[in-house]
């Protein structure tokens, strides 16, 4: 028995899920291996598709309808449905019924909308067409069709269909190049490398002939990992084996640059790509506004429940006396004497709760769901928010998220292409203390193509212009930047034109605007050909130089370098880097003037490197050959010893001088910036990007200040120290500050305190995020949390898809449970998009699938401002005085019916008409509050823009907390009391008339219950229509037509129901009680007086608290008053003294 097989299989599987990954085994082509070769075992894998949506045709309707009646209001409505067609009830079933069915029918159809425009989406990319070969052939079909093992051939400028593994390409040198804009954000071009043994395949006969099989692991969504080997198979030879890595991986979304066609073999498809797994599933977003409802809600149906309990108590308490239960007008029938007592009881308390469910209306959430949808237009209009430039305008994905707007904390930014346009403009060069600036003016002229202009004193002569040419030499060198093919240049041949302008690409799009700007200065870079670089000086000669050796930057060393060989035998070792990397390093040059210089571009928010350079012997450059050969070849800690070596070799340079360069922010981005930070936002900037450039971005947009200190909690800090001693370092430092906040406070002098902004890395973020295995009780997530608290300002770079999701998660459940807001342009940025409470895409140029999986979509990072400050103030205003608004009015309007039954033996009679039940949500009150809902401005847009500050007054869901909520309730309570208790005193002592009629002494009105109703119900809409004008600021026609409509359509509307004899009713109980009622002088003088008692409460707590403890709001609104009326008075002066003058 073979027992290392099995010691193999027993450490796989009980090592643990840390050092044994599953793994999936694909076969290139489809083509078995050969026999004897390994056994063949073929395996199932998803095919291409990409779905995004939510729904699919089968399952609409069950899963819409769960999700809705998830909602406890629905789910109520609908019991209270079921009861009326279940027993005998004062109220038609007709009345729950179909204010349900319209509320769930309109929820569906926009729902149901949404998301086949997701479908229609995901059929685009599914159907997209991808050339693979078959039998030797290259066939076209739809990309969906695509298996795991298909070899695939993608051309220049086109998207990857699925993740490949590459296997050759049309360069010669087997690289590809390729734009990860959509992945990671980044739009600068990345080198990938073919597998060794198939990079000479450059047709689809030899491609086919391929034999090979790939081990890998099983998909997980790491963008910048990956691990497995391909067997290459020659004739019935061992396999050549040979290792895969992340390099020979092309991802799919990420697009092909500058080389022809490329072949590669899918390895994972469909929903398993690394594309797929950072993206989020979709879950339903609910607001803050509609949690708050929710819980209303359950408060509102206890005192539903109380109401109806206390009512059935009583009713039977009242029985329970002689002859009350079964009077002589009225007496039971066999069958309901033999009927269970607590049967009975149970039907009367769902007979009460059904005669009472009006206290809650379903027509609120039909309001809601219009004033959402409507309302969701005005962003859609908004000129403001229209950018000129791409011919784009905001989108609004869905209208549940409106009032989020307008509570938002953190806000999570992408950088590139969010913040930041991605273009890199050369400013100016430094060299030997003299500044260069391309294209400058002098005398009134454009000096194009100038050798540079002395900024500071006058140019250099002698070895000055050598450092110079060393300086130019050195930018021109010292680079990976790619030049891209053109065949002829606005018709021309390469060769017709001297000096062609190159189109350069790179990694980094800093080296490519250095490139461009030293061409600008004299000197272009031509190109890398046979291990020669060659450059063009400004005598149009071509310089070539060996490359001998490049040493990559890496974000510990700060700095990269190149070992080149000029043509006269000389070697260079030219090294760029940041600052604090070279000069450390520099053992001659004009440190101070360059230092200098440096540090005024790093306040003015300019990407800086320095250049330094030293001379090596043909002996030197020998050891270092040897000492980079030792440390290349090692098979354990290869990086660690090519570190060290670095560390021997870059030092004792001579600095030639210092280059400034501008990441372009967008247009207002700095702005917006400081407008959200002054609403009381938190901004936290996300990326994929390095720290280096992602800290520059944050200091040209002004999120980390000239003061503010910086806390790094990177990679590097945790290799000097542990991730312990880190963490609690800065949250020491972080609490100092907070503690010396608090006594200066108290002494005055707070504004001396120390800002502090964190950067923090993907794998520093990794290790905060793993379960801690040593029991201890420390929670490294607690301490991260709470230094974060303490910062003005965080940046998070070298961030995964996934770790910007996993970051906002971490906020959005910390205890405070503040609302986020995640923006970005890439699919890179679906996840955190997708995670956070509200998610904003730009429709920029990295694609749109971030704009498709958001919520809402701007043009610029700008319109953040406006909508948030602007739309999310107002949207939130408006529906938080809709939803308290529509409880007031409600309980207004039950209330009285309440307090009628200890007045009608609990015998479930109806105060009102069935017609005023039915109308007065749906028509009478209606109206009014959608049309406040979608208009209401308690002050000016220029106003919110102009004042960022008013933001926090509506924050943390200022307008919907428990104080407001009560006081809502009591005031409605208030004025049902007085509506009641006023209209029982105004129809008091009545006398019989000689027709056998009761009529009122005081009124002189004949009394009846629908009169009484009539008189409670006339007061009650009266009512609640004036305190909603009273509350209203921003008044139009549309406000006027619909509040003084609305009086008008119910008088109109209660002259014609009792004023007509309706051949279709089988009572007639309302004729000619309106009429009588308004025939009475002292009956519309009672009713005038009781709508004055119930609005003069709370028109007196409205004048109080604006002149003792006024808001920021209301400051405002009391200063604009002021200057309007300033203004009338001045004008009225003006025209008075110029008539008397006449």
């Amino acid at each position: 028995m073979d027992c290392s097989l099995l010691r193999t299989l027993v450490s796989r599987y009980c090592a643990g899920e840390e050092n044994w990954v599953d793994s999936r085994t694909i076969y290139v082509g489809h083509r078995e291996p050969p026999p004897g070769a390994e056994a063949y075992i073929p395996q199932r894998f998803p095919d291409n598709r990409i779905v995004s949506s939510k729904y699919t045709f089968w399952n609409f309707i069950p899963k819409n309808l769960f999700e809705q009646f998830r909602r406890i209001a629905n789910f109520y409505f609908l019991i209270i449905f079921l009861v009326q067609l279940i027993i005998d009830t004062p109220t038609s079933p007709v009345t729950s019924g179909l204010p349900l069915l319209f509320v769930i029918t309109v929820t569906a159809i926009k729902q149901g909308y949404e998301d086949w425009l997701r479908h229609k989406a995901d059929n685009a990319i599914n159907q997209c067409p991808v050339h693979f070969i078959q039998h030797g052939k290259l066939v076209r079909k739809q990309s969906r069709k695509l298996r795991v093992g298909d070899i695939v051939m993608v051309k220049e400028d086109e998207k990857f269909p699925c993740d490949l593994i590459f296997l050759s390409s049309s360069r010669g040198d087997g690289t590809c190049f390729v734009t990860t804009t959509s992945l990671d954000g980044e739009s600068s071009h990345k080198t990938y490398y073919a597998v060794q043994d198939t990079k000479a395949f450059h047709n689809e006969q030899e491609i086919d002939a391929l034999h090979a099989t790939i081990e890998c692991e099983q998909p997980q969504p790491d963008l910048y990992k990956f691990v497995g080997r391909i067997n290459v198979y020659h004739d019935r030879n061992e396999p050549i084996a040979r290792p895969l890595g992340s390099e020979n991986l092309l991802l799919r979304g990420a697009t092909l640059k500058n080389t022809e066609k490329i072949f590669g073999v899918a390895i994972y498809t469909g929903m398993e790509t690394k594309m797929a797994l950072n993206y989020q599933s979709k879950s339903q977003k609910r607001s803050a506004v509609e949690k708050s409802m929710n819980v209303f809600l359950v408060v509102y149906l206890c005192i539903l429940v109380s109401k109806a309990l206390i009512n059935t108590v009583l009713k039977y308490a009242w029985q329970s006396e002689p002859f009350r239960d079964e009077p002589w007008y009225n007496q039971k029938t066999e069958p309901e004497k033999k009927r269970n007592l607590f049967l009975q009881a149970f039907t009367d308390f769902l007979a009460f709760m059904v005669l009472f469910n009006y206290i809650i209306p379903v027509s609120m959430y039909v309001t809601v769901e219009m004033q959402k949808f409507l309302g969701s237009y005005f962003i859609a209009w908004d000129e403001e928010m229209f950018d000129e430039g791409t011919g784009e305008g905001p989108l609004v994905n869905t209208s549940d998220l409106n009032e989020e707007l307008g509570q938002i904390e953190y806000v999570f930014t992408d950088k590139t292409g969010t913040l930041t346009e991605n273009n890199m403009e050369f400013v100016e060069c430094c060299i030997e203390g003299h500044v260069y600036i391309p294209h400058v003016i002098c005398n009134g002229q454009i000096l194009h193509d100038c050798t540079g202009i002395d900024m500071i004193d006058s140019s250099p002569g002698g070895s000055g212009k050598e450092r110079e040419e060393l300086f130019f030499r050195a930018i021109c060198l010292c680079h990976t930047v790619q030049v891209k093919d053109d065949d002829s240049i606005d018709g021309l041949k390469k060769n017709q034109v001297p000096r062609r302008p190159c189109i350069y690409i790179s990694s980094s799009p800093d080296e490519v605007a250095l490139v461009e700007g030293i061409q600008r200065l004299g000197y272009t870079y031509l190109r890398l050909k046979d291990n020669y670089m060659e450059i063009l000086n400004r005598e149009n000669n071509i310089e070539k130089f060996e490359l001998l050796e490049v040493f990559s930057f890496d974000s510990v060393r700060r700095r990269m370098s190149v070992i080149v060989k000029s043509s006269a035998g000389d070697i260079f070792l030219f090294c760029k880097g940041a600052d604090s990397s070279i000069f450390p390093r520099v053992k001659e040059g004009k440190i101070e003037q360059v230092r200098s210089r440096v540090q005024r571009n790093a306040v003015e928010g300019l990407r800086t490197l320095c250049v330094a350079y030293k001379k090596l012997t043909a002996e030197e450059y020998s050891n270092v050959q040897k000492l980079l050969q030792s440390a290349k070849l090692a098979l354990q800690e290869r990086d660690k010893k090519l570190a060290e070596v670095y560390e021997k070799i870059e030092r004792d340079f001579i600095l030639l001088g210092a280059t400034a360069v501008e990441d372009r922010l967008q247009e207002k981005a700095a702005d917006t910036i400081e407008a959200l930070q002054k609403a009381g936002i938190k901004v936290w900037v996300l990326t994929g990007d390095k720290m280096e450039t992602a800290a520059a971005t944050c200091y040209a947009c002004k999120l980390f200040r000239r003061n503010t200190q910086i806390l790094e909690l990177t990679t590097k800090k945790i290799e000097e120290q542990s991730l312990h001693d880190v963490l609690f370092d800065l949250n020491k430092t972080v609490i100092r500050q907070n503690g010396s906040l608090t006594r200066d406070t108290f002494s005055g002098l707070s504004s001396d305190t120390q800002d502090y902004g964190l950067i923090i890395d993907g794998a520093a973020l990794s290790l905060i995020m793993k379960p801690r295995h040593d029991g201890s009780s420390g929670n490294y997530r607690e301490i991260f949390l709470n230094i974060c608290r303490n910062c003005t300002a965080v940046l998070c770079c070298r961030m995964a898809p996934l770790q910007k999701a996993q970051i906002v998660k971490l906020i959005k459940l910390s205890k405070e449970h503040p609302i986020t807001l995640a923006i970005g342009d890439g699919a890179n940025d679906v996840s955190m998009i997708l995670e956070a409470h509200v998610g904003i895409g730009i429709i920029g140029r990295e694609g749109r699938q971030a704009a498709r999986n958001s919520d809402y979509a701007i043009p610029k990072f700008k319109h953040l401002k406006k909508m948030l400050l602007v739309h999310g103030h107002f949207y939130y205003i408006r529906i938080s005085e809709l939803v308290q608004y529509f409880f007031y009015k409600n309980v207004c309007f039950i209330f009285p019916q309440f307090l009628y039954q200890f007045f009608c033996g609990f015998s479930q009679q109806t105060l009102y008409d069935t017609a005023y039940l039915t109308l007065y949500n749906i028509s009478f009150t209606s109206l009014p509050i959608l049309v406040y809902g979608l208009m209401e401005q308690h002050v000016s847009a220029d106003t919110l823009k102009r004042e960022p500050s008013l933001y926090r007054d509506v924050a943390k869901n200022a307008l919907l907390r428990w104080r407001t909520f009560i006081y809502w309730t009591f005031l409605g309570v208030f004025d049902a009391l007085v509506f009641f208790f006023g209209a029982y005193l105004l129809l008091d002592n009545t006398v019989v008339t000689s027709n056998g009629q009761l009529m009122t002494t005081s009124t002189h009105m004949v009394f009846g219950t629908w009169t009484f109703g009539t008189v409670v119900f006339t007061v009650l809409v009266f009512t609640v229509t004036f305190k909603l004008a009273i509350d209203t600021h921003y008044w139009t026609w549309i406000n006027h037509f619909v509040i003084w409509g609305s009086l008008v359509f119910y008088i109109v509307f209660s002259l014609l129901w009792g004023g007509i004899i309706w051949p279709f009713l089988n009572y007639q109980r309302m004729y000619y009680v309106f009429m009588q009622m308004l025939s009475s002088g002292p009956a519309w003088l009672g009713i005038i007086l009781l709508i004055t008692v119930s609005l003069l409460p709370d028109a007196l707590k409205k004048v109080l608290c604006r002149e003792l403890w006024p808001t920021a709001t209301e400051r405002i609104q009391t200063k604009h008053q002021c200057l309007s009326v300033e203004q009338s008075t001045i004008f009225m002066l003006s025209q008075t003294s110029s008539s008397l003058s006449f």
